[in-house]
This record gives structure tokens, sequence and C-alpha cells, in this order.
């Protein structure tokens, strides 16, 4: 059960490595925050309640407000997995998320990870 491992994690404990990531490549937390709230709908508020409850992944995506309708454009391999052949829904969703913050690391325009 490694997935459910992942899904009891406090969304918390993973975001300052979103931060990281980006910071390190010149990025910043407004820009990982954006990416974050584009996915779920969360407003700044309710994603700083959330960092600040230590909600789970499970629980932080099951209360997210509304999940982007353009996750479906959100293509490509992220940690050895070709997201679109994901078929679990919460891991997908965690994917979604590591791709995105991917893309930024990566240098990627704000306007194509958020595939406008």
């Amino acid at each position: 059960m490694k997935n459910e491992r992942v899904y009891k994690m406090a969304f918390a404990s993973v975001y300052p490595h979103y931060i990281k990531k980006a910071e390190k490549k010149g990025r910043t937390k407004e820009e990982v925050d954006v990416i974050i709230r584009w996915l779920t709908g969360y407003t700044q508020d309710q994603l700083q309640q959330t960092i600040e409850n230590k909600t789970t992944f499970e629980n932080f995506f099951a209360q997210a407000p509304e999940l982007n309708p353009n996750v479906s454009k959100i293509t490509g391999v992220i940690c050895g997995y070709r997201v679109e052949e994901i078929e679990e829904p919460l891991m997908l969703k965690i994917r979604y998320l590591d791709k995105l913050i991917d893309e930024l690391a990566k240098g990627k325009s704000m306007e194509k990870i958020l595939r406008k």
C-alpha cells in the first residue's frame, strides 16, 4: 500500500519541497501558489489554511473547491509514470501537481503551465 502512505502524508510536509524546487531554478513561491490554486480552485487563504491544518493529500484534494477543467491537457512523464496512464484518481491528481511544479522548475512559462 505505497500509495496509501502518500495519501496520508500532510500536504504541508511536501509543500516546502515544491517551493525549494522552484526557487532553485529561479522561480517563486508565488508561482507555486498560483499553480496550486489553478489546479485545485483553492483561494490563497484556503490554501494557507490547509497548510496550517496539516491536511493530508487525500483530504487536500477531496476538499478542493474544483479541479481545473483543463487538467486533461496535463500530459507527459513524471516520476517515471506517464500521467495520462495513471488510473487511480487521487494519485493522478497528485501527479498532475508534481508535473506542473516540474514544468515550473524547468522554466516553462506560466501561460503554458496553466494551459492557456
